[in-house]
């Protein structure tokens, strides 16, 4: 539903999205009524007294300007309840009831205000209606401080610009005045966003990188919502919807119509190689969280196993490791890893924007040296994340094409730096010279590690990396091919990150609008279902979402609701490939690295209120089954790291059983 227009601007609210917050207030004003009458009536002869006449003019003007509002605030449930996203029609009248309801803060605040002036006279009468008064005043500023703490979160900086284009038809603009229109709106985004960021990232300070990083991401934010006149009830609802409609889907077919495809025998022979392999490896990838995560996968005996790493001084054993800022770091590493002191060559936490920190160990049971770098943990990262843009890096191979993720490539080449400028890795192999480099990461960290084994490879052909929950968008097509022969990616179920790309949101911005505009159910219903859906299941909704057919990648405009959720001079309405996210050379399609391990869970997808353990099974897939961003519960919590490892143990420990149970009934058929 386009943002409502209220005084002259958009606002981030919508005429549907008043069910639930006006129906919390009903139920608060009619208690309060009932409340505020009761006692009135019960202790009325108790009000002859000094100031009693002060209190009884209070409470029943207080009961009938209670009574007005109820009736005001029924009235906007009622018609908000009315319609779909993308048919206000039967809600045209909202603006109005919004007036009505506003001008009834005036005589609350100004009663509230007397209400308080005669408590704080001191009126000398029965405890009760006192003390009764007292929490009426009380209430009616909780209730004003609420609803304007309301109408801050609602209120749109750009709103008073959007108003008078958000709903106008195309005629009303040529193409000239439509692109001026966009680009001075986009520019206005664009330092809206640059300011948030810059609020919301206040600690940390600000160099050229986090200046470059504040005008990336800002850049990207306002160029994704700009062109969209949606409200975020509207992307949840969004959410909501295809969450089942991927369900239905899933449901219908069957099981030989799954979407598979079959690993050639060379890779189907090492899976249970490269999952041991993936299994040993992510002990670093974690490690390099230090002790946050530590702590957090042991919360009651993690704190008394490394909180004399915390308080004791660097001892000489330290001193034997280079690196920088260990604090409590260095104890949770050496548990996390089994490592000894000796087995460290570096360890830094320092951490900028493009600058990760790194571990790196010698490893004696896989005879290799290791480089795990961290994944995402502060607002710095963030920042690192969300610098989209691609740029061109120089590997000195013959693979043309060159492109990847440009914040990630900045913070794999402070590292590559660090390890060769600084020694670091010489030091590594002339301790141990017949070890092999292996490269691992979880997330941010992942994909860092996997452009660093691509900037090493020419050095080290023998390199290995291991990338766990990569992001998706870091790669060229060509460094993707190229990277196969020696990275491996490891992906958990539904995990969000290694399917998230500029692409890809983009295509998840057009299936939020297509299957809003198809959606016939009021918002409310939506989102109720959607609530009880995602904790406790049950049947999907058969909402009618999507266009029958598979001719819809062949449409040319847009259908006519998801017009109406599209700003009309924006390159979108049209259809026209003028966005900046769809510019090949700012954000090309990115691929996730090397080959990819897939652990998919079994059976029915969980819930958020289900806590039997989930049950996972490896396979190897293919790039193009993460090109879309499916959602789901567990998307986000599939990536985070101790979720990760809790699966690989299952999985590798599964296969092992069944290797093993597999192995006698060989034996006993060799034998007959």
């Amino acid at each position: 539903m386009p943002g409502l227009v209220l005084f002259g601007r958009r606002w981030a609210i919508a005429s549907d999205d008043l069910v639930f917050p006006g129906f919390f207030e009903l139920c608060l004003r009619v208690l309060w009524w009932v409340g505020i009458l009761a006692l009135y009536l019960m202790h009325r002869e108790k009000l002859d007294c000094a100031g009693g006449a002060l209190l009884s003019s209070y409470l029943i003007v207080l009961i009938v300007l209670l009574a007005v509002i109820i009736c005001a605030v029924s009235a906007i449930v009622y018609v908000s309840m009315k319609g779909t996203i993308c048919n206000p029609g039967p809600r045209k009248s909202m603006s109005k009831l919004l007036y009505i309801r506003l001008a009834l803060f005036l005589p609350e605040v100004v009663w509230a205000s007397l209400g308080a002036a005669w408590i704080a006279d001191g009126v000398k009468c029965d405890k009760t209606v006192v003390n009764g008064v007292i929490a009426a005043v009380v209430v009616s500023w909780i209730i004003i401080a609420s609803t304007v703490v309301t109408i801050i979160i609602v209120f749109d900086p750009l709103g008073g610009k959007m108003a008078p284009y958000s709903s106008a038809g195309p005629s009303h603009l040529d193409s000239h005045d439509s692109s001026q229109l966009f680009n001075g709106l986009k520019t206005a985004a664009t330092s809206l966003w640059e300011t948030r960021i810059k609020f919301l990232c206040c600690c940390i300070g600000e160099d050229d990188h986090t200046r470059v990083a504040f005008s990336s991401t800002a850049e990207l934010f306002s160029t994704y919502f700009s062109d969209t006149d949606l409200v975020p009830s509207d992307i949840a609802a969004g959410l909501t919807l295809l969450h089942q409609q991927q369900d239905n889907i899933r449901n219908e077919q069957e099981p030989d119509e799954v979407i598979s495809h079959s690993p050639e025998p060379s890779q189907d022979a090492d899976l249970d190689a490269e999952l041991e392999n993936c299994h040993h490896y992510m002990q670093f990838a974690a490690a390099a969280y230090g002790w946050p995560l530590y702590i957090y996968r042991n919360p009651f005996t993690g704190l008394c196993r490394i909180g004399g790493d915390c308080c004791r001084s660097r001892t000489s054993e330290y001193e034997l490791v280079g690196g920088d800022q260990l604090h409590c770091h260095f104890g949770s590493i050496l548990h996390t890893t089994g490592l000894q002191y000796r087995d460290f060559i570096h360890i830094s936490f320092h951490d900028q924007v493009y600058e990760l920190p790194f571990l790196v160990a010698l490893d004696h049971r896989k005879e290799s040296v290791v480089v795990a770098v961290r994944g995402t943990m502060s607002l710095q990262d963030i920042l690192t994340d969300l610098s989209a843009e691609s740029e061109t890096i120089d590997l000195g191979c013959e693979v043309q094409d060159c492109v990847a993720h440009k914040g990630i490539s900045q913070a794999a080449r402070y590292v590559y730096r660090r390890l060769i400028n600084d020694g670091i890795l010489s030091q590594a192999f002339s301790i141990a010279p017949e070890y092999r480099l292996v490269l691992v990461g979880h997330s941010l960290g992942a994909g860092a590690a996997a452009l660093l084994a691509l900037m090493l490879k020419s050095a080290y052909p023998h390199v290995r990396c291991y990338a766990f929950s990569p992001p998706r968008g870091l790669l060229s097509k060509s460094l993707y091919e190229y990277s196969k022969s020696f990275i491996v990616s490891l992906v958990l179920g539904k995990d969000v990150i290694p399917r998230l790309s500029v692409t890809n949101l983009e295509d998840l911005k057009k299936r939020i609008l297509r299957v809003i505009a198809h959606c016939n159910k009021p918002k409310y219903k939506i989102l109720l279902h959607g609530c009880w859906y995602e904790l406790f299941g049950g049947d999907p909704d058969n909402f009618p979402t999507e266009l029958d057919g598979g001719n819809q990648e062949d449409l040319t405009q847009p259908l006519l609701g998801e017009q109406s959720l599209l700003m009309h001079w924006s390159p979108a309405y049209s259809c026209s490939d003028d966005s900046p996210l769809h510019s090949p050379s700012k954000y090309p399609p990115l691929y996730p690295p090397g080959r990819i391990i897939h652990l998919e869970e079994e059976g029915p997808s969980g819930r958020l209120c289900c806590c039997s353990a989930a049950q996972y099974s490896a396979r190897w897939s293919q790039e193009s089954e993460f090109r879309r961003i499916l959602i789901g519960p567990k998307m986000l919590t599939d990536h985070m790291p101790d979720i990760l490892m809790r699966a690989l143990d299952h999985v590798v420990s599964d296969r092992a059983a069944d290797v093993s149970c597999s192995a006698p009934e060989a034996s006993r058929v060799h034998m007959v």
